[in-house]
């Protein structure tokens, strides 16, 4: 593992890198103890508080843990599929941030990765996933819940279908998908959305879970994909003519 101090990187990111490349490339194996800060110190040429946020770095990306004591130190640490969810979708929420992706081209990416689950979700969801989706209808259909409620409600919906598919990739792959852009459509669109509407539409697709039945799935999430198509345009064009100059009477 090296470093180039000539680099304008920061050292201790040069470190981290260095440590996660030897992770990932398996010259450092889950519950490996790493060398003490002295001799990573020492390796690296840097100071020891240099390499400490080095570790703090790893920690926080869940690739290290430490332990007190005479055995203790930084080892390698297993990540799991759920650890790695919260930064794929600060990840996601980042870059659609950031990079003004459209409505359009976000809710197309949204519906077209979840619908990739819906044969599997189909195939292979619980009763546990089917029970959720039912208790997140219910839920939704109450008079007196709240907007944040709502959408918080129809993300635990659309969870539970891409868990239902029984792949931890594919629910890690979506996990930005639909916690991430769910939540920004949401946004655009709660002021003008049939709760009634997505409601039913939600049955739909819980009903063809239940039953099995893929294409009835997939077919669901594209008439609710051309709902929420719908309202966005609603939105934006009422939006449009808000702004739009008065012309004189």
């Amino acid at each position: 593992m090296k470093i180039d101090p000539k680099s304008p990187a920061d050292l201790s990111a040069q470190i981290a890198a260095a440590i996660r490349d030897a992770i990932v490339e398996g010259r450092l194996i889950v519950d490996q103890r790493l060398p003490s800060e002295a001799e990573l110190s020492e390796q690296f040429e840097v100071s020891r508080p240099t390499v400490r946020e080095a570790l703090k770095r790893l920690a926080a990306q869940s690739l290290i843990r430490t332990q007190r004591g005479a055995t203790g130190g930084a080892f390698v640490n297993r990540l799991s599929f759920p650890d790695a969810y919260a930064q794929q979708i600060t990840t996601s929420t980042l870059l659609l941030s950031m990079n003004a992706v459209s409505f359009e081209t976000a809710c197309e990416a949204r519906y077209a990765l979840e619908r990739a689950c819906a044969p599997l979700s189909a195939t292979r969801r619980s009763a546990d996933h089917l029970a959720t989706m039912r208790a997140e209808i219910h839920r939704q259909a109450q008079p007196g819940l709240t907007d944040e409620a709502f959408c918080a409600s129809d993300v635990a919906f659309h969870r539970a279908l891409v868990d239902g598919a029984g792949n931890p990739v594919l629910s890690y792959q979506l996990a930005g998908a639909v916690e991430a852009m769910q939540p920004l459509m949401n946004m655009i669109t709660f002021t003008a959305r049939d709760r009634a509407r997505i409601v039913a539409l939600h049955k739909d697709i819980a009903d063809a879970a239940e039953a099995r039945d893929g294409t009835g799935v997939t077919n669901g999430l594209s008439a609710l994909e051309a709902e929420t198509q719908s309202l966005a345009q609603a939105v934006f064009a009422a939006r449009a003519a808000a702004q739009a100059p008065r012309t004189a009477d």
